[in-house]
């Protein structure tokens, strides 16, 4: 019993030095996959750039591939995260998309951001299981938004499966388009997408 006080502080240590280590090879992980493509990382090369050892990547990640996969999803829990926060400042449905939109796109320019969820994800991780993952992270972001604006009355109050589903696709299109086009073309790509994407909105707009 006398114990028990300095046992908890050494699992709390423990537990901190585990969290900070999976948080680095997360972090290591994320740079190779980005430079290198899955098909280029070696799980060696993740633990030695924390100067872990292959054992304690093991220790949190079960192989490469489950390595890959929370690299993706920590990646689409930010960027979703970051599209939220800014749709959260708009004043009305019409800006609170545009600014998730315009925030969503800008990410989607990230070199590695469009290389392990655009270019690598589908091919690692199979286009079922990729498709889940997009879905579980962004399909609901997408909903709220279109259905704030057929409850607000600013689109044409359509099917909302079908509304939401072509805005889940089309926002996809666009984050593909974004990862393979040079850097030197990206903000055109860029601009291109938005305007297509708002003319589709205006589109539906109520008359």
């Amino acid at each position: 019993m006398f114990y028990t006080p300095r046992m908890s502080t050494v699992r709390s240590r423990r537990d901190q030095f585990s969290a900070a280590t999976r948080a680095a090879l997360l972090d290591a992980a994320t740079r190779r996959f980005a430079d290198h493509g899955f098909a280029g990382t070696t799980l060696e090369d993740v633990a030695a750039d924390i100067q872990a050892t292959r054992g304690a990547v093991y220790h949190h990640f079960a192989s490469k591939k489950a390595l890959f996969e929370a690299v993706f999803e920590k990646l689409e829990t930010e960027v979703m995260a970051a599209a939220a926060a800014a749709g959260a400042r708009g004043t009305d449905p019409w800006s609170r998309a545009i600014l998730a939109l315009d925030t969503f796109l800008e990410r989607c320019c990230d070199p590695g951001y469009g290389r392990i969820v655009w270019e690598e994800g589908a091919v690692t991780l199979g286009v079922s299981e990729w498709m889940v993952l997009e879905e579980k992270y962004a399909y609901g972001l997408v909903e709220g938004y279109v259905r704030d604006l057929i409850e607000g009355g600013l689109i044409e109050s359509l099917p909302i499966e079908a509304t939401v589903n072509i805005a889940f696709h089309l926002l996809g299109a666009a984050g593909q388009a974004l990862a393979r086009a040079p850097e030197d073309t990206k903000r055109d790509v860029m601009a291109d997408y938005r305007t297509v994407i708002l003319k589709m909105l205006a589109g539906l707009a109520v008359r």
